[in-house]
């Protein structure tokens, strides 16, 4: 039988590429589109290196429209994992526009080229963000988006609407959303991990980077929230048990007939952690003592937000494997190994 030839959008990156591992060990056929944004090419190797496949990659930007066009025309696929977007709350609320132009024409363009080939099967990476400051925790599907925090956030809420607007208007379409969480950790090979091509900016690889030397120091955005000890409240999900609700997703499209309808699955471990009981999680598990201050709330923080993960273990028959003291033991190893280079 032939494998299902799928679409990895943002391949090299941090999500994609740990999901990339998880569609070939499941047995389907992967090729990248990647322009290597806030990514590195190098990724492909730690691939390789845990699946013995080279995996194909288009070097192009998703958001133009001709490069992407070109792209379908010469490939065929099954479906597609849209995960390439810039992802930075901060770097939003400073340039918006630019978060619009490459998060909503990219995946304009990836839907575009997919109703080409008269297909859709798309999974659509989604975030939390999209529920801003919910008025109930944990958040289900069900409760409602509030204003958005931020440009990036914003972006994430449009395409949802979008990704629904299209289905409607076409019958054969399918499509699910991810809205997932705070990934975190790495590849337990120590062959792939977060590695922007950027600084890091969320909050593991940088407690990482700062426990290397690498960084002088982390700073706490805010330590007056209304939370248990004055931190932001995150649900941090390991990216392999992220990886694998992907593939979950995805098959549940293409072997189940499941209706036109998008369907919403919230991807998060269950539980809310706060900032510095994530630092203190970090220490534990490393033995290695923090060098961190408080510093003052950064703007598109949400206050709190953790998820209700039933309806994904109900449907997609996903539930998260690995907690937290994986996800810094993983992250850890994985920064080690990034020393050696």
């Amino acid at each position: 039988m032939k494998k299902k030839r799928i679409l990895v959008t943002g391949g090299a990156g941090y999500i994609g590429s740990h999901t990339i591992v998880d569609l070939i060990e499941s047995g389907y056929e992967v090729v990248s589109a990647d322009n290597f944004h806030n990514a590195r090419p190098e990724t492909f190797a730690g691939i390789r290196a845990i699946t013995g496949v080279e995996v194909k990659n288009y070097a192009i930007d998703l958001a133009d429209s001709r490069a992407a066009a070109a792209m379908f025309a010469r490939e065929e696929f099954d479906g597609a994992i849209h995960f390439a977007a810039y992802k930075l709350v901060g770097e939003s609320v400073e340039k918006p526009l630019a978060y619009f132009r490459n998060n909503l024409n990219s995946l304009l363009n990836v839907m575009e080229g997919l109703r080409s080939q008269g297909s859709s099967n798309l999974v659509f990476s989604s975030s939390c963000s999209v529920y801003g400051n919910a008025r109930e925790l944990p958040v289900t599907e069900a409760t409602p988006r509030q204003e958005a925090e931020s440009p990036y956030a914003r972006t994430k809420q449009m395409g949802e609407d979008i990704i629904f607007d299209f289905c409607r208007a076409n019958p054969y379409c399918r499509a699910t959303i991810l809205r997932y969480f705070n990934p975190a950790g790495a590849h337990e090979s120590g062959k792939i991990g977060e590695d922007p091509a950027n600084s890091p900016s969320n909050l593991v690889p940088v407690i990482t980077a700062v426990a290397a030397g690498k960084l002088e120091k982390l700073t706490v955005f805010g330590d007056d929230y209304p939370t248990r000890d004055g931190s932001c409240v995150r649900d941090y999900i390991h990216v392999m048990d992220l990886a694998r609700a992907h593939t979950l997703a995805l098959r549940h499209m293409l072997e189940d007939k499941v209706p036109n309808n998008p369907e919403v699955f919230n991807l998060g471990i269950g539980e809310g952690l706060t900032v510095l009981e994530v630092i203190d999680a970090f220490e534990r598990v490393s033995g290695v003592k923090l060098n961190y201050e408080i510093g003052p709330r950064r703007p598109g923080d949400v206050v709190a937000v953790y998820a209700d993960r039933t309806r994904a273990a109900i449907e997609l028959g996903w539930t998260p494997e690995r907690g937290v003291e994986d996800i810094m033991a993983t992250a850890w190893a994985w920064e080690k190994q990034l020393g050696k280079g």
